[in-house]
């Protein structure tokens, strides 16, 4: 019953056909005749997500947590090795999913048929699953308003060591975020620039200009939990500012923190990184995998993830209410991620970590 349902590409067939074609009754019971099985996301919510499809379907797999190089190294050698482990990657490194294992078959993207219309074209080939919005916050506690406008006062004396903000070299989300912005949204940043001065930009890129003069500023380099600390731990003086993921404003409530989101910025209060879901090829749990791939894109399936603010997928699922950031009222001043130019993000990627780290060193 491996062939039971067809992979489904995005665009090829209309969302109502799919539909019609998509039997959830015949997958479940598809999948209740495969091996046991492993999901890889970078979030531990996947454990608890994992034991809950259990238990609504009678299964057997396993989450575990593997950060975005870990999920590509396993999919890699257990594709050449012929011994699929995990069947499905949550939320892995987009550009090298994208450009390198979709393109040389180690995985695949799936759109469950009766979901797929609901989906924007842009997250359905490859699929995304649900987005984590990475956001420019401050300590509501030591100000009032954001301190920060725009982004060029970063590149500023005044803002100089006071920025926090993951490595692009251990996150190269981040580089990409930069190559995103040159190649999208470079008259914004230049647009921005002249808000800021007070005259036009004057070069090749504005994008190219604000990465160097932010990382010859000195900002500070942290995982994310060191960002959130220098941003939002009370008591602080003069805290940093800073960007990190709306999920680490859980740690509000769990710490007594004081992030807050810092809203109007121009070009962009942040970016929304989209978490694919993709199959491996040769995964002996095929079912089970396009299966788990359903349940992350229901309300149910996505719960773990998106009290964290995650945003899924599907529009009709909304931010539940104990949501700590409120990054749902924010979504319209968030970047939008283009997964079309994966090709030039990967490509890039190795150039803009060599001008991060080279400025960041000077």
């Amino acid at each position: 019953m491996k062939g039971l349902l067809t992979t489904v590409a995005a665009g090829v067939i209309a969302g109502s056909a799919m539909a019609q074609d998509f039997d959830l009754d015949a997958l479940v019971e598809a999948a209740k005749g495969e091996p046991p099985t492993t999901v890889y996301a970078v979030t531990g919510k996947i454990v608890e997500t994992a034991e809950a499809f259990n238990a609504k379907y009678g299964l057997n797999v396993t989450g575990k947590k593997v950060n975005e190089a870990g999920q590509v190294d396993l999919l890699i050698r257990e594709h050449q090795a012929g011994s699929i482990t995990g069947s499905v990657s949550l939320a892995s490194d987009v550009a090298v999913i994208v450009t390198d294992l979709v393109a040389q078959g180690v995985v695949e993207s799936w759109v469950p048929g009766d979901i797929a219309q609901h989906l924007a074209e842009s997250a359905r080939d490859p699929l995304v699953v649900v987005s984590d919005p990475h956001v420019w916050a401050y300590n509501s506690e030591a100000q009032d308003t954001c301190p920060v406008t725009n982004v060029w006062q970063l590149v500023d004396p005044d803002f100089a060591r006071l920025v926090a903000i993951m490595d692009p070299l251990e996150k190269p989300m981040y580089a990409d975020w930069f190559n995103q912005l040159a190649e999208h949204h470079d008259d914004a940043m230049a647009a921005a620039y002249e808000a800021h001065y007070g005259k036009p930009f004057e070069g090749d890129s504005a994008t190219d200009a604000w990465v160097r003069a932010f990382a010859a500023n000195g900002p500070l380099v942290a995982d994310s939990s060191g960002v959130a600390d220098a941003i939002g731990a009370p008591g602080q003086e003069k805290p940093f500012f800073g960007m990190l993921s709306a999920a680490k404003f859980r740690d509000n409530a769990d710490k007594g923190y004081k992030l807050a989101i810092c809203s109007g910025m121009q070009p962009f209060a942040g970016w929304l990184y989209p978490g694919l879901g993709v199959i491996a090829k040769g995964t002996p749990a095929p079912n089970t995998a396009k299966l788990f791939i359903h349940y992350l894109l229901t309300e149910e399936g996505i719960a773990a993830q998106s009290v964290d603010g995650k945003i899924p997928a599907d529009p009709r699922i909304g931010l539940p209410a104990e949501e700590a950031s409120g990054i749902g009222a924010h979504l319209g001043e968030l970047m939008v991620w283009d997964t079309a130019s994966s090709d030039s993000d990967l490509e890039r990627r190795q150039d803009w970590q060599d001008i991060w780290m080279t400025e960041l060193n000077r």
